[in-house]
């Protein structure tokens, strides 16, 4: 546009001032808003603040500042439910388990947003290019029901973590042959074939005593064939635990059926049982703290950047800590593939797990105008090109036209297995009864990890103590 200032006198005064009340039009009614969110602390976190730190603009024109809280993960249930429970009304947003969405609904701190969604188009078409496993894993109350409450901040899902150098070497492809008559895995493609069976043989052959030869070398340590999460704390047993009872065609106590679904029965059927005796059986190849009941997810994770496992299952948030030379003694050693399942009768495998990863939720006190900008924040994150450059920093995406771009695979090595591994994820329950049932669980499980009862009995004690909590509070009749 060409301006025509027809002199310097009164005319060109005015039009100066309509210039500079135009150039302060848009920042007068711009407004500083804060949006305060705990968070656990992980990488998938940290990548998300150091996104937003780089390059959010809020659409609305107003300066946005997130302010995070990263608490450790240990600490993380405790604090977050302190904060809310004491009505201090600190948090606009948190990142939380999908377990808590009962519980925390229920209190009356999580705030329903199908309403936002409904107003929202754009929010919408994100949404319907969700995967639905994920979707309803971290959005829904109940769970798979179309209420929802919440948006996929970190999916994530449970993998096989590898020591390539060693199931390639050829002294120990060889001995593995003579030993199991089967070729011992090594390739991602043939890792991703491998079933609990060869899961099996490969922690059996891969005990070794400090000094024996290990990939044409002797042992600095004792090392150990495979490790899973089998921890007393949180639910460090329960996630892997409900992968075996799912492959093995039983189930947990199941929601969606209230009030005619029982825990009796179900929880400790036979099928159930199996599968948990199945769990059981491969700890014998771990590294001896499984036993202490303290092998939780941080454990296992050390354990095998310290080199001292071959062969470990573990949630994708925890890799890039595995292929970095700075925290990791092996991050040029590892490859990943998916985690194993079980092989039928068919020849056809099952690969049933425990969905991980985290959704964001928005607190019922926060104003119309914070709940805006909230979730403009979330439309960002989940747009292409914030979804694009999290997996390029080694986060995930529950977004179809994401992970399904052939560029996605090539961010991080373990990126091929996202797709796959989607299909076969299930979530535990999502009621405000989550906790007792956990913690109840949990020690169960442990008296069984740590050889004190057998699994039968475990089964038994979780599937009575359930029947009556959840007859107790209505969701079975």
């Amino acid at each position: 546009m060409k301006w025509n200032f027809r002199s310097a006198g009164l005319a060109g005064s005015a039009a100066a001032v309509l210039v500079a009340a135009s150039l302060l039009a848009g920042p007068a009614t711009a407004e500083e808003v804060v949006l305060k969110m705990a968070v656990p602390d992980w990488p998938p976190t940290r990548i998300m603040k150091d996104l937003f730190d780089k390059g959010y603009k809020a659409p609305s024109g107003n300066t946005v500042k997130l302010e995070v809280d990263f608490i450790p993960w240990p600490d993380y249930y405790t604090r977050l439910n302190a904060s809310l429970t004491s009505g201090e009304k600190k948090y606009n947003m948190a990142v939380s388990d999908s377990q808590w969405l009962g519980a925390f609904i229920e209190g009356g701190y999580y705030r329903k947003i199908n309403d936002l969604i409904d107003a929202d188009p754009s929010l919408k078409a994100i949404l319907a290019d969700m995967h639905p496993n994920p979707l309803q894993a971290y959005a829904t109350y109940p769970y798979k029901s179309q209420n929802y409450y919440g948006f996929p901040q970190m999916p994530d899902i449970l993998i096989t973590y590898y020591r390539k150098d060693l199931l390639c070497h050829d002294e120990e492809q060889k001995n593995f042959k003579a030993k199991f008559n089967e070729k011992l895995p090594c390739t991602p493609e043939e890792v991703d074939a491998m079933d609990w069976g060869t899961f099996e043989k490969i922690g059996q052959f891969f005990q070794r005593k400090k000094g024996d030869m290990l990939g044409g070398k002797p042992a600095d340590d004792d090392f150990y064939g495979i490790a899973y999460q089998a921890g007393k704390g949180y639910d460090f047993s329960s996630m892997q635990v409900n992968g075996f009872i799912w492959q093995h065609g039983a189930n947990i106590w199941d929601e969606t059926q209230a009030p005619k679904g029982k825990a009796e029965g179900v929880v400790n059927s036979e099928a159930a049982v199996k599968a948990f005796d199945h769990y059981l059986r491969l700890t014998q190849y771990m590294p001896p703290v499984v036993k202490t009941g303290s092998m939780d997810i941080f454990k296992t994770d050390e354990l095998f950047r310290e080199g001292k496992v071959a062969m470990n299952i573990e949630w994708i948030g925890f890799a890039e800590s595995g292929i970095n030379p700075a925290t990791s003694k092996v991050a040029d050693k590892i490859a990943f593939a998916q985690m194993p399942g079980l092989k039928g009768a068919d020849g056809k495998m099952t690969r049933w797990s425990n969905i991980g990863g985290q959704p964001f939720v928005l607190m019922t006190w926060n104003t119309a105008g914070q709940n805006k900008e909230a979730v403009d924040f979330v439309k960002w994150w989940l747009s292409s090109q914030t979804q694009h450059a999290f997996a390029a920093a080694g986060g995930q995406s529950a977004i179809k036209t994401v992970y399904s771009d052939p560029k996605y695979v090539t961010y991080r090595p373990w990126n091929r297995t996202w797709a796959a591994g989607l299909e076969w994820q299930k979530d535990v329950w999502h009621i405000p009864e989550f906790f007792e049932m956990l913690v109840q669980q949990q020690e169960q499980f442990d008296l069984a990890i740590t050889g004190k009862q057998n699994a039968k009995t475990t089964m038994d004690n979780i599937a009575k103590f359930q029947q009556k909590l959840l007859t107790e509070a209505g969701h079975i009749k």
